[in-house]
């Protein structure tokens, strides 16, 4: 997982070659620190087919007031540098992957 700023926003997350899921945090936020280790998980597992990011809303105010933020966790999957799915609240792994799978590359073939 990457950490995005209001700095580093466009060029990790706008101008990113594969699709960025970025989750709108804060550390004081209880559901968010619930389903940081499920996506830490499928960071790991979609590798080479989606980059997941966290941006923290205390520090970075700027981005998540222009992204309309206004509950968190907020999931927010961008695919060339705009907005095509959006989960707020936690949710499971398997409701997560079903929001983000129809934007994904397709799996590179086993070898």
């Amino acid at each position: 997982m990457i950490t995005v700023t209001d700095a580093t926003f466009d060029a990790l997350v706008l101008a990113a070659e594969l699709p960025v899921l970025l989750d709108f945090t804060a550390d004081w936020c209880p559901p968010c620190r619930m389903i940081e280790p499920v996506l830490r998980e499928i960071a790991a597992e979609q590798e080479g087919r989606l980059v997941v990011a966290r941006l923290d809303v205390d520090a970075n105010p700027l981005t998540a007031r222009a992204a309309g933020v206004m509950g968190m966790p907020t999931l927010s999957l961008y695919v060339d540098g705009r907005v095509v799915a959006q989960v707020v609240g936690a949710r499971p792994k398997a409701a997560l992957l079903r929001a983000v799978e129809p934007h994904l590359p397709a799996p590179a073939p086993a070898r």
